[in-house]
């Protein structure tokens, strides 16, 4: 048996671990941030306004979360070349990720501001909720350049483990949200209106914060600002595969919730309850995840296989163990929490079995969340892009199958109904991603490809 090598101090590691995840969660939570308080302060003008707000930030939310991939690519370009000992060249590749980020925000603003009545009308905005929806996706997506380039700024100063600033970057933007907010709301009476430019201009704030601290880092290093075409190449091929993986991982969430819509109001309205929380505790379990791929990234720009061999096993034990924790805090909400989504007693009953169920397999969640940060840090772009779309189609076959089974049986349980509907989520969708991932990571291709890339010149 291979002993751990005299380097690797176990105790050492996960302090290193947690100093990055903390900073990390609040990155991840800094844009659900922004529509919370948009939420709670547009709540106080009208009823249409803050229809029009939730059909706006569904849209927002999910254009920008399918371009994650900003954050994700730059994480690991930067962490595997500073690990190579070439500053220079990481914080270089880092510049081009954030020109291809400013690219895209300037694309996602003009399509989305262009095309705001169409997909507001296609979401199911009517009316005066329609009108609401509109204006307020055209002011909050013509922040989305500012919020993309954070998305690549985070990304660098996760590669260099320097995650501090970006947290406390986006508290203050939160805070800046907030008071322009009242000021414009309800210093300036301009409604919805008021609340899409407070986050546009939140976000431009902190994009332009960010990218400031890194011109200077770029300065003192002397390392050009422009854009180079090999370099921007080597980001936009990268991300390709990333965007696919978050493609099809967002497809496998729709396919479920079309799903849980076809049994019925009671078990979507459920669904919808437990999934929101959810979604929260996945920025737990993602943060140890992106906390791995900076450890993962430079381990591998070092060339040390054996220390990323043990960093694998740690990380994903620390993945597995946060989701026990998170487990068991689903399972006592699943018991004394569902009161707080609903006054219905049926429905709080199918929150409670629901969060129960979800809760046997957030240690099987963390595991594969922590492996997915490891093969990210490494640049295992195609792998993982091929294993979650082959998750996403388990996941849609296994979805049809219940389905057939439910009409033909006859069943109307609906305790039935969603206890299948998130055992086939997490056996299936979860399942296969964790399957894929743990034989992926016993293997050593994605570690070699990885101290390859950085061998290059232009990375």
């Amino acid at each position: 048996m291979t002993q751990t090598p005299a380097s690797f101090d176990r105790a050492a590691t996960r302090k290193q671990l947690f100093h990055l995840a903390v900073p990390t969660f609040g990155q991840l939570i800094a844009e659900p941030a922004f529509v919370l308080i948009d939420t709670a302060i547009v709540g106080h003008i009208s009823t249409s306004s803050l229809a029009g707000l939730s059909v706006g930030s569904t849209i927002i939310l999910t254009a920008l979360g399918l371009c994650n991939f900003l954050a994700y690519s730059t994480t690991s370009h930067v962490a595997i070349l500073m690990g190579a000992g070439k500053v220079r060249a990481g914080l270089r590749s880092g510049i081009n990720g954030m020109w291809l980020a400013l690219g895209i925000g300037l694309i996602l603003a003009a399509g989305l501001f262009a095309g705001a009545s169409p997909l507001c009308w296609a979401i199911g905005a009517r009316g005066q909720d329609l009108t609401q929806a509109v204006i307020y996706t055209r002011a909050v997506v013509l922040g989305a350049p500012g919020m993309l380039l954070v998305y690549a700024v985070n990304g660098i100063f996760r590669g260099l483990q320097k995650v501090t600033v970006t947290l406390w970057a986006a508290v203050g933007s939160a805070a800046l949200n907030t008071l322009l907010d009242f000021v414009f709301i309800f210093g300036a009476h301009l409604g919805v209106l008021g609340s899409g430019l407070a986050t546009c201009l939140a976000q431009w704030a902190m994009g332009l914060f960010l990218s400031a601290l890194v011109i200077l880092h770029a300065r003192v290093r002397s390392v050009p600002l422009k854009p180079s075409k090999e370099g921007l190449a080597q980001n936009i091929g990268d991300g390709f595969p990333l965007f696919i993986r978050t493609l099809a991982l967002r497809a496998a969430m729709v396919a479920t919730v079309m799903a849980a819509a076809a049994m019925g109001t009671q078990v979507l309205a459920s669904y919808q309850a437990v999934n929101s929380a959810w979604n929260f505790a996945l920025n737990t379990l993602d943060s140890v995840a992106i906390a791995g791929q900076a450890l993962v990234g430079r381990s591998l720009g070092e060339k040390d296989t054996v220390t990323t061999r043990y960093l694998t096993s740690l990380i994903a034990q620390s993945g597995a163990w946060l989701g026990v924790l998170v487990g068991l805090i689903f399972f006592f909400l699943g018991l004394w929490g569902p009161a707080f989504f609903s006054p219905v007693p049926q429905l709080q009953h199918l929150i409670s079995i629901s969060m129960m169920v979800l809760a046997l397999f957030f240690p099987l969640q963390g595991w594969m969340w922590a492996l997915d940060g490891i093969l990210i840090g490494a640049g295992d772009f195609v792998y993982l892009a091929k294993a979650c779309s082959l998750a996403a189609l388990g996941q849609f076959l296994g979805l049809t199958l219940m389905q057939a089974s439910l009409r033909l049986f006859q069943v109307q349980s609906e305790e039935i109904k969603i206890v299948l509907l998130w055992l086939v989520f997490n056996l299936i969708f979860m399942g296969l991603r964790a399957g894929t991932n743990g034989l992926r990571a016993k293997k050593g291709v994605w570690m070699l490809s990885a101290i390859e890339k950085s061998e290059k010149k232009n990375y």
